[in-house]
């Protein structure tokens, strides 16, 4: 403290000591948490300059932080983009994504039958109050959807690289011709798979979309999103869209995210054998009518081979019961031992879900019929854990 600093009164001094001292030297090895809401420079004409964007800098955290410029750019490079936006949570990076795409009145939207339930309520209540027409077709039927969408000409087209929950592999090379073919941008929401596994960019998607809540983050202590596109000039939207609406990534949950990638690829290399080890065993089992796992079918299997990092088919696997009622569900559910019931996914710990009453459960039950998913679907998020113990818990809990 310098001696004009002395002259201070000690309520003052409090305040303000320690604090904008100078960088030290050297530099961290870990990207530092930049817990501050805004910044400060020198002198008024800075400010302004960055303020312009005329140099570079951060002005105030809702418009950028390092911290968060930090995960951006490791998802940059990791799903090989273009531009990359972080967000509070992966319905506000989506939320961004179709802003970015330009929607108004009179726009339609071609939407995979088999996502996450909170999308397909997006673009039914947010959108659609704002004239934006949503058409859902199965995206696993390539002939159809190419009917489909020369019929209704979307403007977007989305869908997830592997869908929830039913865990059907989408053929993006496929579906993005399809999206060329009609001037639409193709918008995929790679959360199940992860960059490890997939990176739709390179297999002509527009944007990728992740909760970055799940397998990036990994350890069920953070929440965010992320989108990466394969074009710079969505850059200017997609911040905008933060800036304006506001889902602004906290620094701390982009802190542990960005913690959480670094060993995307071990844990994704677990998760995955680990899943299909336990398809394996349930598939054929007393208790169960049907697993749902990419690789017990010739047609999954095929999709997986071209559209995932060989030899995986992701790490979650669904199974219905012979006794397809909710109480059998959770039953079942609540005899696990070891596994967490949770609504989330992609965790070091093994997770169950019932869809019907949390990730579709806006749906109506008729809705979920025709989509498949019957009360006694169980969607299973394999963890890290001993396989023979995850094992023995299922089977136990059957």
């Amino acid at each position: 403290m310098n001696d004009d600093a002395k002259k201070l009164d000690i309520t003052t001094r409090l305040v303000h000591s320690g604090e904008r001292e100078p960088m030290p030297g050297g530099q961290p090895v870990s990207t530092p948490i930049y817990a501050t809401s805004t910044f400060t420079y020198g002198s008024m004409q800075e400010i302004d300059l960055v303020f312009a964007g005329e140099r570079p800098g951060y002005v105030y955290t809702r418009h950028g932080n390092p911290t968060l410029a930090a995960l951006e750019q490791a998802m940059l490079d990791v799903e090989e983009g273009a531009t990359a936006c972080v967000y509070a949570s992966g319905m506000a990076a989506l939320h961004a994504a179709l802003l970015a795409c330009d929607l108004k009145a009179g726009s339609t939207v071609l939407l995979s039958q088999d996502v996450y339930g909170a999308t397909t309520n997006l673009l039914l209540t947010v959108f659609s109050s704002f004239g934006v027409k949503t058409v859902t077709a199965d995206f696993s039927d390539i002939d159809q959807l190419r009917e489909k969408a020369r019929e209704v000409k979307p403007l977007v087209m989305i869908a997830e690289t592997i869908s929830n929950p039913l865990l059907k592999v989408c053929d993006i090379e496929a579906v993005a011709e399809i999206a060329r073919e009609n001037n639409a941008r193709l918008i995929i929401d790679n959360t199940f798979a992860s960059p490890f596994l997939c990176q739709p960019l390179k297999l002509g998607a527009d944007m990728v979309v992740h909760s970055a809540t799940k397998y990036l983050g990994g350890h069920a202590d953070a929440t965010g999103g992320v989108v990466i596109s394969r074009d710079e000039f969505d850059s200017t939207a997609l911040i905008g869209a933060m800036k304006l609406v506001g889902g602004v990534l906290g620094v701390w949950d982009a802190h542990t995210i960005l913690r959480g990638v670094k060993t995307l690829g071990l844990r994704m290399e677990r998760q995955c054998d680990n899943a299909r080890r336990l398809a394996e065993r349930l598939n054929g089992h007393d208790r169960l009518a049907r697993v749902y796992y990419p690789a017990l079918t010739e047609r999954g299997a095929e999709l997986a081979q071209r559209i995932l990092r060989a030899p995986h088919a992701g790490a979650l696997v669904a199974i219905e019961l012979k006794e397809q009622t909710r109480e059998a569900a959770f039953r079942f559910m609540d005899a696990l031992q070891l596994c967490v019931r949770a609504t989330s996914l992609g965790d070091v710990f093994t997770g169950v879900l019932h869809a019907a009453s949390a990730s579709h459960r806006d749906l109506t039950p008729a809705r979920r019929a025709e989509l498949g998913i019957s009360e006694g679907l169980v969607r299973i998020s394999v963890g890290i854990e001993s396989i023979d113990d995850i094992i023995a818990d299922v089977e136990q809990a059957l």
